[in-house]
């Protein structure tokens, strides 16, 4: 059997020595270019992805490809289309990072509210700080927390915020009834924009697809309180970042803390958001609130088992509800 993994950046240890057990296993990096993940896939048995885009021209050159496996969530790099006209099975590991994931968001909302960075850098230069209006922070109890999309993720944040912080918690989630939000302890708000104009923390947790890109643009900005920071552990493509950049480098919100980038890897210099490197009331991850070792564990472990589904025959097991992979017909089961 034939295996192909891109973005060998992110150490799978577990799932390279599995596939390589089974057979052929090729690592290529972040960035590949189209050309050579076609050529590499043309013989491949099982493709495994994280961030690459999987194009139609890729699934077209996979003479014999079983299944493409996501080991990750967000599937928004697949031609599915393509994919679905060939019958191959694509596959998500959807559960792995739930608490993980939000936890991280919920990381750096606190880090925002306590201004833990600048008051970090302030330690490093000077060795302490007196408390001057300039280190005023503020609580998270007692405030509304807004959240975009309430799927697994946004639910676990949903817990933390209300639950473990006393914040009041509402959240613009379309398709969820409000009985089932109230279940959460959720106040469902209809319109967006209410939701932006009500939240002292807004946090991101939607799917990216056509209809959640720049979900966030300039007009939802500026419905934001002048005084709300904005949470973005999803994707970066959901926010219309030169719009998010002017509002923050002109004072327009309070704040945010971003774990995911429409173009990564970012840089101090050149890249759109390079700007916000030097604002103390910006705190930039390099994606990385999903990676901790209980996580990758889970990770590793349940991308093996997709991978077995597909080489042994078997339907492929999809878990996730987005709608994308739950129109697949060929190849797959649904829990």
């Amino acid at each position: 059997m034939n295996f192909v993994r891109t973005d060998r950046e992110l150490e799978t240890p577990l799932i390279d020595a599995e596939l390589a057990r089974r057979g052929g296993l090729v690592l290529l990096p972040d960035g590949v270019a189209e050309d050579k993940l076609a050529d590499e896939v043309a013989e491949a048995d099982v493709l495994l992805m994280c961030y690459t885009p999987v194009t139609a021209r890729v699934i077209g050159a996979a003479r014999r490809l079983k299944a493409i496996v996501k080991y990750g969530v967000g599937i928004d790099a697949i031609d599915m289309a393509a994919a679905m006209e060939r019958g191959i099975p694509v596959v998500n590991i959807p559960e792995y990072a739930e608490d993980t994931v939000a936890e991280g968001a919920f990381a750096m909302m606190i880090a925002l509210a306590k201004k833990l960075i600048p008051l970090d850098r302030q330690m490093q230069a000077e060795g302490w700080a007196w408390p001057t209006a300039r280190w005023m922070g503020q609580d998270i109890a007692g405030k509304t927390v807004g959240i975009v999309g309430l799927g697994r993720i946004g639910r676990s944040f949903a817990r933390m915020a209300g639950q473990g912080f006393r914040a009041r918690v509402i959240a613009y989630n379309p398709g969820m009834p409000a009985a089932d939000m109230a279940a959460l302890g959720v106040e469902k708000i209809d319109d967006l924009h209410d939701l932006l104009a009500q939240s002292d923390f807004v946090s991101l947790h939607c799917t990216l697809n056509d209809t959640t890109r720049h979900i966030i643009g300039a007009v939802e900005l500026a419905a934001m309180k002048p005084t709300a920071f904005l949470i973005n552990s999803s994707r970066g493509a959901l926010v219309d970042e030169a719009a998010l950049v002017a509002a923050l480098t002109q004072g327009r919100i309070a704040g945010a803390g971003l774990d995911v980038f429409s173009a990564e890897p970012l840089s101090t210099g050149g890249h759109l958001m390079s700007p916000l490197f030097s604002l103390p009331n910006v705190l930039m991850l390099p994606h990385l609130t999903f990676y901790t070792a209980e996580a990758m564990e889970r990770l590793e472990r349940e991308t093996i088992e997709r991978c077995d589904e597909a080489l042994s025959g078997r339907p492929v097991l999809v878990k996730s509800h987005d709608p994308r992979l739950r129109a697949q017909t060929r190849g797959v089961r649904f829990e």
